[in-house]
């Protein structure tokens, strides 16, 4: 990969609540369903995208667990961005 972007995930302590809490407290990372933009966007599948499949599709068929979280890091400040990580997680 050349210049700047990356796409990571993750898994939480916590699972399918840890992941929603989260989503509710991160302020700089948007909420998204579509991981390509700009802007640092972030997502829990088991919540958003996946919240309908049952669990033998999610987990087996697509490795989608409940503690997923999906980030797209995008051009802000590096700092802000782990600002806001790390404030959001420490509220799990």
């Amino acid at each position: 990969m050349k210049g700047s972007g990356s796409m990571m995930s993750f898994g939480l302590n916590g699972g399918y609540e840890a992941g929603k809490k989260l989503m509710d407290t991160v302020h700089l990372a948007l909420l998204a369903v579509s991981l390509g933009g700009v802007e640092t966007l972030i997502q829990h599948p088991a919540s958003m995208t996946h919240a309908g499949v049952s669990h033998e599709n999610k987990t087996l068929a697509s490795g989608i667990t409940d503690d997923l979280v999906r980030l797209s890091v995008g051009i802000e400040d590096v700092k802000d961005i782990i600002d806001d990580l790390e404030q959001g997680l420490a509220t799990i």
